[in-house]
């Protein structure tokens, strides 16, 4: 039996695509949207400008009011099922980190669900910024 399992696992790889392999672009546009998203976590706004253009990014006034409207969000569908807003707010000196977690819900990004809402908020610039970048490095 084992054997025939192995054979129909076999002919099911077969069917699978080749793996993907990332062009130099992608992994530039990655590198970009997860270093930018760590600048906003640590409370730096993220901030660029392409010639002759307005200047562009995202601030961390308006990640927070992203997170915000997630938080909100799961709360308004019932999402979160313990009192973690109410933890929160009564944790002296520091933030509760499980309140936290159930408020902002689960993630598989390395930096966390602040991590997907930041890189969210981002994402549409990253062209840009790329641009912005190769047009600095000419100078």
């Amino acid at each position: 039996m084992n054997a025939v399992l192995n054979i129909c696992q076999a002919m099911h790889d077969a069917k699978l695509p080749p793996p993907v392999s990332e062009t130099q672009e992608e992994v530039a546009r990655a590198e970009w949207l997860y270093n930018a998203a760590e600048d906003l976590l640590r409370g730096q706004d993220v901030k660029f400008q392409r010639r002759m253009r307005q200047p562009q990014g995202v601030t961390v006034a308006e990640l927070a009011l992203a997170v915000d409207e997630h938080v909100n969000g799961r709360l308004a569908d019932c999402e979160v099922h313990t009192p973690a807003l109410g933890w929160l707010l009564l944790s002296p000196g520091r933030p509760d980190k499980n309140a936290i977690a159930e408020l902002l819900g689960p993630s598989d990004h390395p930096l966390g669900k602040l991590g997907e809402i930041a890189e969210d908020l981002l994402r549409p610039l990253v062209d840009d910024a790329l641009i912005a970048q190769a047009e600095d490095d000419e100078l």
